[in-house]
């Protein structure tokens, strides 16, 4: 039986649920055999044919005349724009590059309750256009404004009343945050938990699962998707009993599993303190010379624009292609849209250290084109290697080398996993946690943070960027 709770702002008591729904893997509503049956007869059922086509033959997305921006008929949903980027320091660096403007403040929400004592998460089985696999573990609503106020003139968006009026759901969480810099332009999402308030009605697509159990499948490949991972991210994440307390097991993994135990206590002795991290942080954001405008599409700088995509002319970073989709279960069954197309699989890493038996990871005041505020919280690694194969070993991306070196004895988490389907086309990227091997000299721009302290951060908009929100919920998966 689920209980109702008042609405009032999340407490001690919700920081223990959420740990107790952590703890729970095998105690769930359905067991992870009873899951991986559901989501098997998802993936014959839900299905999504996606075809690249020609600009030409795009429905009512066209290139501009004079700006050439690529833009829908109706204003809405989103378009690709250029941006012009100088960072000045010791190393200045200018470009200019197509971008995804997506004013629309869209809803990335979770809705919970109470199953048998145990909060559990409505979980979504759902197809994007450019995902690898077709199906993932989606939140309960992903939506952007143009979706859920009917400009695609498709049916509604299903339960999202529980994210809009109060009186359905409490919130556990409700956060702004960023979406991927160096895409997006100054794109931002709602990251919610609500609480569902009365009885929820159940939809086949559907399924509640424990944190605990959406934990566990964060270690299949390309399965939990990046709208999940940014949102459970966010959540005040307690000490979860059983399987997270270091107590069982033995050797150098387990004792990581100790140290990240530990690394999620506010009292944990941390090799900074959090208003000294602040300090440096607004730091770099007040004294960094940057400058980002906005620029029309035909006036970016080695770019070039045939009957196919839009590329560099380097063949390198991304191109911008045209799909035609037919999705049978989507609020509209068919339609035609841009995508941006990474070239190569990018990897996104935290390297680790433990410093007095807590796990500090290695943070780094990373600027991209697209932040509101250019620079956020990224993880120590963030690049695609390819796009570096050309350079002296000197000018690649710092501490790159030393993570795809790692033995197998330092790696806490490899598990390759995709970005954001609606937008981005066969994006992957291998996420990793790796301990660093000796005492690595850290640039001023990098800082050791526990992962406490970044989860306090991510009570707040505009801090951690979405790689890192990704590692911080991959990270859950090594308890």
């Amino acid at each position: 039986m689920s209980r109702k709770h008042p609405a009032v702002p999340p407490d001690s008591t919700d920081h223990q649920r959420i740990a107790e729904s952590a703890a729970a893997v095998d105690g769930g509503l359905l067991s992870m055999r009873d899951f991986h049956r559901w989501f098997d007869e998802r993936r014959q059922a839900i299905r999504m044919d996606v075809q690249r086509i020609p600009f030409a033959d795009l429905k009512r997305w066209g290139f501009q005349p004079v700006t050439g921006n690529l833009v829908h008929d109706s204003g809405r949903f989103f378009s690709v724009e250029g941006v012009r980027a100088r960072y000045d320091g010791q190393d200045p660096v200018s470009w200019s590059q197509p971008i995804i403007n997506q004013p629309e403040v869209g809803f990335l929400g979770i809705l919970v309750k109470e199953i048998d004592g145990v909060l559990h998460c409505l979980m979504q089985a759902k197809a994007e256009p450019g995902n690898a696999e077709g199906l993932q573990l989606s939140p309960t609503v992903q939506a952007t404004r143009s979706n859920y106020t009917g400009v695609h003139e498709g049916s509604a968006v299903r339960y999202l009343e529980y994210f809009t009026d109060p009186g359905k759901g409490r919130a556990l969480i409700d956060v702004l945050q960023s979406e991927h810099g160096a895409w997006f332009y100054r794109k931002r999402n709602r990251n919610l938990v609500v609480e569902a308030i009365g009885d929820v009605p159940e939809h086949e697509d559907y399924c509640w699962l424990t944190l605990g159990q959406i934990r566990r499948l964060l270690g299949i490949t390309d399965l939990v998707n990046m709208d999940t991972r940014t949102v459970l991210a966010c959540l005040p994440l307690a000490q979860a009993a059983g399987r997270g307390d270091g107590t069982s097991g033995s050797g150098p993994k387990n004792g990581a599993v100790a140290a990240l135990t530990a690394s999620l206590s506010q009292e944990a002795p941390a090799a900074h303190k959090l208003p000294e991290l602040l300090r440096w942080y607004n730091g770099i954001r007040a004294n960094r010379e940057v400058s980002v405008e906005p620029v029309p599409l035909t006036a970016v700088d080695h770019w070039v624009r045939e009957a196919h995509e839009i590329r560099h002319t380097s063949g390198r970073y991304f191109t911008i292609v045209a799909v035609s989709v037919e999705a049978g279960n989507r609020e509209v069954t068919g339609w035609t849209q841009p995508l941006l197309s990474p070239r190569g699989i990018g990897v996104v890493a935290f390297l680790a250290k433990r410093i007095n038996g807590v796990l500090h990871v290695l943070v780094h005041a990373h600027p991209e084109p697209g932040y509101v505020d250019v620079i956020e919280l990224g993880p120590t690694v963030h690049c695609v290697p390819d796009n570096h194969a050309h350079v002296s070993p000197e000018r690649r991306p710092k501490f790159l080398d030393e993570v795809l070196a790692a033995r197998p004895e330092q790696i806490l988490y490899d598990v390759v996993q995709s970005e954001e389907g609606g937008r981005f086309y066969r994006a992957l990227s291998r996420y990793m946690v790796v301990e660093a091997d000796g005492d690595p000299v850290v640039p001023d721009d990098y800082r050791w943070m526990t992962v406490g302290q970044l989860i306090t951060l991510l009570q707040h908009s505009n801090y951690c960027n979405i790689q890192t929100r990704s590692l911080i919920a991959c990270l859950q998966s090594v308890w």
